[in-house]
């Protein structure tokens, strides 16, 4: 249906919106240093734009048909949703007092293993649909995206000169993947008015 391939469309831009405006009005948070998932432990937005976002993620997927491609968007999905029910451990230094790592709680550990499809999952539909759609955009992203997440999890780790970019880093991963997204959604839409 028409409403779910939207669905994709908007998830990105909502995401991205909500935590770039999230992010800069929590006190003592770092748009380019903290992860994304920290601003969980600063209010219920984050893990409700996990959870919202998540879901209209998984909606496309059920929307769009295009076999293994659905089922690597919905994993996507279905990993946003889990990231947004289980709140993240403090990480590089958010909260302020916190470590620079954490030791792992319960929800923090499902936490991350929800960010695994999320974040393996992603590149792999770029590969896998770029035979369907616009291969050198699919590819690009698909290799920039891993490029980033590369670099997130270097800096995430404490590596020097990395770790106050860590979350600039997983912004651009994250902005690329749902860029992506957004413009295989669109152009479903153009190209397939008909779905449903």
């Amino acid at each position: 249906m028409n409403r779910l391939v939207l669905c994709g469309v908007i998830a990105g831009p909502l995401f991205i919106a909500s935590f770039l405006v999230n992010g800069f009005f929590v006190p003592d948070y770092s748009l380019l240093r903290h992860p994304v998932s920290g601003l969980q432990l600063a209010s219920w937005v984050q893990s409700a734009n996990f959870i919202v976002t998540g879901a209209l993620v998984m909606a496309f997927a059920a929307g769009i048909r295009v076999g293994w491609g659905s089922w690597l968007i919905g994993a996507v999905g279905l990993g946003l949703v889990g990231s947004g029910i289980f709140t993240t451990d403090p990480l590089n230094g958010y909260p302020p007092g916190s470590p620079a790592v954490s030791e792992y709680t319960w929800h923090g550990l499902l936490h991350d293993l929800f960010a695994v499809p999320t974040f393996v999952g992603w590149p792999i539909a770029c590969f896998v649909l770029a035979r369907r759609f616009r291969p050198w955009f699919s590819i690009t992203s698909g290799v920039l995206f891993v490029l980033m997440f590369v670099l997130t999890n270097a800096a995430f780790a404490q590596t020097p000169g990395l770790v106050e970019f860590g979350g600039l880093f997983q912004r651009l991963t994250i902005t690329i993947g749902f860029t992506w997204l957004t413009v295989f959604g669109a152009a479903m839409l153009v190209k397939r008015p008909d779905l449903g």
